[in-house]
């Protein structure tokens, strides 16, 4: 279940990463406040995996799923470049999230 919370917690930091952009500095209401609400949910469900999950291993993962994230939407949203040493990087830290998520005892 902490898994499931902490999967959570990275797809609404994906979210909270889109909605800076789309806020333009805070200066859109909606996108602003969405954004928002986002970070609280993303903080939340860090929190409550944070209850069974060791620190080092939830906060690199819950960042390595906002990064990815974030990477993929920016190159399908905003024609980001995807080049293969972007595209080498992203691998590399799916591995490295891959690799703490087996390593973990929880």
């Amino acid at each position: 279940m902490q898994w499931l919370l902490l999967l959570t917690a990275g797809g609404f930091e994906v979210f909270w990463a889109l909605g800076l952009k789309y806020s333009h500095g805070f200066t859109r209401l909606v996108p602003s406040v969405l954004t928002v609400l986002g970070m609280i949910a993303s903080f939340y469900f860090l929190s409550l995996a944070l209850k069974n999950l060791p620190l080092g291993t939830a906060y690199a993962i819950w960042t390595g799923i906002g990064t990815i994230g974030t990477a993929i939407f920016g190159i399908i949203l905003f024609k980001e470049p995807m080049d293969a040493a972007r595209l080498v990087c992203i691998a590399l830290i799916i591995t490295g999230i891959a690799g703490l998520k087996f390593l973990s005892s929880n």
